[in-house]
């Protein structure tokens, strides 16, 4: 992806100010997805490519292991190295195998990474030396108009000093000498880089600098709409995320559990409704089985990174196989994702092959009532990654049950409603002794909590506990989010009411 060019900076820098709270929220994910550049690293597999992503990205996030073809997908993040900003590009292995094979489809994925780069970092193993599939990738590379970094991994002490010296015949120039595993060799690595990214980094530096205020609540709603995609393996997921973004992003394929490591990507979807552009992080996650079925290392890495991706969400979708319907599996992760806090959609793919489609529907509505207590009437979607249908009404979903997961009630108009709701149904008394409740404050939202306070709380039923929280989605707009209730008992012996 191409650098923004210096016009556009200054046209940016003169008129930020004048745009809507929406405008600058989506310019500036637009400017950022243009403005930093693009860093792909790409090698045989089991080099250390991940290991390096996770190094200059600062998290270990890209799943590793010794094992070679670990990454399918390709996975980005912003990487800053002595102070240059970029983004980095993690690939899958690099295989020569057919284009029809699944290694083969990871080769095609890798090379299209490859357009609109600024560099590409091409890892090879030092310790093990140059490979024939190293002078392939050489050669490839050779024949593009990226530049490119030739990096010499597992180079720490003097085990690949062999492997260095036979670099040079690629003709990439020198080597940079490095060890992801130690993070030894960043210096050289930077001033590699530097001549190939520092051209248009002080312009936006400075656009960077001039912070735009988002406090305000109507930038707070216009927030990108960070949107997780979980599933059982082979409902999807990834086909889903591609017919969003109208390109073949992620590998896909019959295989099930292709998708390993948890992939964000940033999309900008037109609301028809609204006919405005909003901000929308995909995030797509590897299958999720039975427990007792998973017990390949990888696999097990791949369902904890799944797992994470669900926290860092704010709105999950969670998708089923109109040609397998409801399972057990999908109500135990539906259970996770409410027991972190997420608001849930429930999203049917393949529709336009369902069998009984109505019965079906029906079917999966009851269960999820019954199978989900804690939460009645969970959205659920019908859609097809193939066809493109419901797309744009999951999109929506989304965005209207995150503004309730995030939504703040007045103190006044939350007690007035608590008064009602009490003297409509009021609280038992257990042995003959009253429980008082006195009040109710929003604690916190995104999930919203709320606290009540009076007297005897130990002794209010989890029924009644049930009622209010019920009540308070029906009447005040929290619809099928998940609710957390805490009760506060007066610490005043003698306050007994």
């Amino acid at each position: 992806m191409a650098m923004v060019s210096c016009d556009l900076l200054h046209m940016v820098n003169g008129n930020v100010r004048n745009l809507t709270a929406l405008a600058k929220i989506r310019f500036r994910a637009q400017l950022a997805a243009m403005a930093l550049p693009q860093v792909i690293i790409i090698g045989r597999p089991n080099v250390g490519k991940s290991t390096l992503w996770n190094r200059l990205v600062g998290k270990k996030l890209a799943l590793v292991d010794d094992q070679p073809g670990v990454t399918r997908d390709r996975r980005m993040g912003d990487a800053t190295l002595l102070g240059l900003d970029f983004t980095l590009v993690d690939t899958a292995g690099w295989e020569d195998e057919d284009k029809a094979t699944l290694p083969g489809r990871m080769r095609a994925q890798t090379e299209a990474s490859l357009v609109g780069a600024d560099v590409a970092l091409f890892v090879i193993d030092a310790r093990a030396g140059l490979t024939p599939m190293d002078e392939e990738i050489g050669r490839y590379l050779r024949e593009s108009s990226v530049p490119v970094v030739l990096v010499a991994n597992k180079a720490e002490g003097r085990s690949g000093d062999h492997g260095l010296y036979e670099a040079y015949s690629l003709g990439f120039g020198d080597p940079v000498p490095f060890s992801a595993e130690h993070g030894e060799g960043l210096g050289d690595l930077f001033e590699a880089l530097l001549p190939l990214l520092d051209a248009g980094q002080r312009e936006r530096d400075e656009f960077v600098a001039d912070e735009i205020d988002e406090e305000d609540e109507e930038a707070l709603n216009r927030a990108p709409l960070k949107l997780a995609i979980v599933g059982r393996p082979n409902a999807g997921k990834s086909t889903l995320i591609n017919a969003f973004l109208g390109e073949d992003r992620l590998l896909t394929g019959p295989e099930a559990g292709i998708t390993r490591d948890s992939i964000a990507v940033d999309w900008i979807w037109h609301d028809p409704d609204l006919d405005e552009d909003r901000v929308v992080r995909l995030i797509d996650t590897a299958g999720m089985r039975k427990k007792a079925l998973v017990v390949d290392k990888l696999e097990k890495l791949a369902v904890a990174d799944a797992r994470h991706a669900v926290d860092f969400a704010e709105v999950v979708v969670l998708l089923l196989d109109a040609t397998r319907g409801l399972e057990h599996q999908d109500l135990k992760i539906a259970s996770l994702v409410l027991e972190e806090g997420r608001a849930l959609i429930i999203a049917i793919n393949k529709w336009d092959v369902a069998q009984d489609a109505s019965g079906l529907f029906n079917g999966i509505r009851a269960a999820l009532d019954e199978g989900l207590s804690q939460v009645k009437g969970l959205p659920v979607l019908t859609v097809s990654a193939r066809t493109g249908k419901g797309l744009d009404t999951l999109l929506k979903a989304a965005f209207e049950i995150r503004a309730a997961w995030s939504k703040r009630v007045p103190t006044s108009a939350l007690n007035r409603w608590f008064e009602d709701a009490v003297n409509r149904n009021p609280p038992p008394a257990p042995s003959g002794r009253r429980i008082k409740l006195r009040y109710i404050t929003q604690a916190k939202t995104r999930p919203p909590g709320f606290a009540i306070f009076g007297t005897r709380l130990d002794d209010l039923p989890v029924s009644y506990q049930r009622y209010l929280i019920n009540s308070l989605r029906r009447d005040l707009g929290f619809d099928a989010v998940p609710v957390r209730l805490m009760l506060r008992s007066s610490k005043n012996p003698f306050g007994t009411g």
